[in-house]
């Protein structure tokens, strides 16, 4: 598939988290049986359209290796397990969190990756972004020092990605901060300068150039 996703997609840099150039983003976690996380994931309805987001999610922090990610992959911190879904092809935005997040991929897909040391007062360039394409079955993580956002389909039907992260990240705010990207609890967040929707959501637009397309490829995942 990722080669023909590199033919759809002739002008961006699109490579495998195998590739090295996934080493200063993340890094791919194989040491843990996700199939259970995967089979509840596929469970819920897709939207109608565009993408949800549900940072915790009972079924999913029930799964039988919930506890061995904890132990494993967040030193016993606690976690919450959540699940973001939906139809989406463009890069619309980018977020981090001061620690790492997990991503499952219960579906094909890509993600789009810069790191803070990018970003500077005046925002971040989308040039300087690399995208990553992720199999089925496929975990990573993402340092805390990587920008995100919402991973993009590469298949019509969509895509869905298990979420893992330290509990109460992305939770509301308990009071206004002085920092003006600080959106959510643990979530720092920018958008693209013409995503009007998130700008009237009070993020600051500081994302500017080519507000990134991945066109899909034309069989169902």
């Amino acid at each position: 598939m990722l080669s023909i996703l590199k033919e759809k997609n002739p002008t961006l840099r699109l490579y495998s988290i195998h590739d090295s150039e996934f080493n200063a983003y993340g890094k791919v976690i194989s040491n843990i049986n996700v199939e259970e996380f995967i089979n509840v994931a596929t469970t819920f309805e897709m939207p109608p359209e565009g993408s949800k987001y549900e940072r915790s999610l009972a079924v999913l922090e029930q799964c039988e290796n919930s506890v061995t990610v904890q132990n494993e992959c967040f030193g016993e911190t606690e976690l919450q397990i959540g699940l973001c879904w939906g139809y989406n092809d463009r890069l619309n935005g980018l977020e981090y969190h001061k620690s790492s997040e997990f991503n499952i991929a219960a579906t094909p897909m890509v993600l789009l990756l810069g790191t803070i040391f990018e970003l500077t007062e005046n925002g971040y360039h989308s040039e300087n972004l690399q995208a990553f394409f992720l199999q089925k079955g496929e975990t990573v993580e993402l340092y805390a020092t990587t920008l995100h956002f919402c991973p993009c389909q590469v298949v019509k039907s969509g895509f869905c990605s298990v979420v893992l992260l330290p509990k109460g990240t992305n939770a509301p705010l308990e009071h206004k901060p002085e920092d003006a990207l600080l959106f959510r609890q643990n979530k720092w967040l920018i958008c693209h300068d013409k995503n009007e929707s998130l700008i009237e959501k009070g993020v600051r637009p500081l994302l500017h150039g080519e507000n990134i397309k991945i066109t899909e490829v034309s069989f169902e995942r």
